[in-house]
């Protein structure tokens, strides 16, 4: 097989991110670009003479030398654009979150299985170094057993006309934990809140509850006045910090945390002393290569060899799962709502 050829829907905000790293890769190129704004298409033509332009998205789909599709829409079209694409026999890479709800995600896995085509979700972060190199400290132990994930992922705007505050920044962190820690949730619990009237709540706290005392608190917002995206991760041998916006060291690891001394006394009575360590913090080195150029090469890959992406269809299943239940949750003003992916493939 030659070089893949792609057809790229959307191209506002993230479409030409998506365009820029797959022109960059050499075996994989965007044949064609559509979007309903001929504006934008003004713009992808001047800046790409060799890529053909349409308003019409079906040019894509009945396009034979196109192979695949990554779909950058707003997520109420996510499930028809990325079914049309597998219908029509491409393979797709669709932003997340990949469907509005479980049951179109679900009928997204389905088709493509059928057909037996690649479906990947654009969880864009697992991609990173930084994200990476979380997963290795928690998978090789290096931090020990996972007490808690601990997010604050907050800025001014961008307001969603499609999808709340949860479904908008908190997928991020959803998408995160599904790539990083150990084992998934069993419940969660979400409290929310809208400002402007008539809209979709802005911001949002989800709490997550885990087997084996592990819990993760997401805090999302979209009214706050300076942008922060930091995440803490507390083990019982090290902890870590992870700051997107830094601009070298995102992640730190530091030594700290408590120890635990237990002694019997006569009366076989258990008493508990807890001690506190402070040692070292180091700045692991971290791989550079631009997170979406890292997701474009291994879709082109997984399409060459039929591999599972990282970020398959099951993972954005799980993350819809989460978000349905969130919401649900958020609905009844934080009553826990009890969640079940181990029926999601892992």
């Amino acid at each position: 097989m030659g070089n893949i050829n792609i057809g790229v829907i959307g191209y506002g905000y993230w479409g030409p991110n998506l365009v820029r790293n797959f022109m960059e890769l050499p075996d994989a190129e965007v044949k064609m670009v559509s979007d309903f704004r001929s504006e934008l298409l003004a713009k992808a033509q001047a800046r790409y003479p060799t890529i053909q332009v349409t308003t019409n998205c079906q040019d894509i789909f009945n396009n034979p030398e196109i192979h695949a599709v990554a779909i950058a829409t707003p997520v109420s079209s996510h499930f028809d654009l990325a079914l049309a694409a597998l219908q029509a026999g491409k393979h797709v890479m669709v932003e997340k979150p990949m469907a509005v709800s479980s049951e179109q995600g679900q009928r997204l896995i389905d088709e493509a299985e059928r057909r037996q085509l690649i479906l990947m979700v654009d969880h864009t972060f697992v991609y990173t170094g930084a994200v990476r190199k979380m997963r290795d400290l928690v998978v090789n132990k290096t931090i020990g057993d996972i007490y808690y994930y601990d997010s604050v992922r907050v800025n001014l705007g961008l307001f969603q006309h499609d999808v709340n505050v949860i479904w908008d920044l908190a997928v991020h962190d959803l998408s995160i934990m599904d790539y990083v820690l150990p084992s998934q949730p069993y419940a969660v619990s979400a409290t929310g809140m809208s400002h402007v009237a008539g809209k979709v709540e802005n911001l949002a706290y989800l709490t997550l509850f885990f087997e084996d005392n592990l819990m993760a608190h997401i805090n999302v917002n979209w009214l706050a006045p300076v942008k922060v995206r930091r995440t803490m991760i507390g083990g019982s041998q090290r902890m870590i910090v992870y700051d997107d916006l830094e601009p070298s060291e995102k992640i730190k690891v530091y030594d700290k945390g408590i120890t635990l001394n237990g002694n019997a006394n006569s009366e076989n009575m258990y008493q508990m002393s807890i001690g506190y360590r402070a040692g070292d913090m180091w700045a692991p080195y971290l791989e550079v290569t631009e997170a979406l150029r890292a997701e474009g090469a291994h879709f082109v890959d997984c399409i060459r060899t039929g591999d599972r992406p990282i970020t398959d269809g099951h993972a954005g299943l799980r993350v819809l799962r989460i978000l349905e239940a969130a919401t649900e949750s958020m609905k009844q003003h934080g009553k826990l709502v009890k969640l079940n992916l181990a029926e999601v493939a892992a």
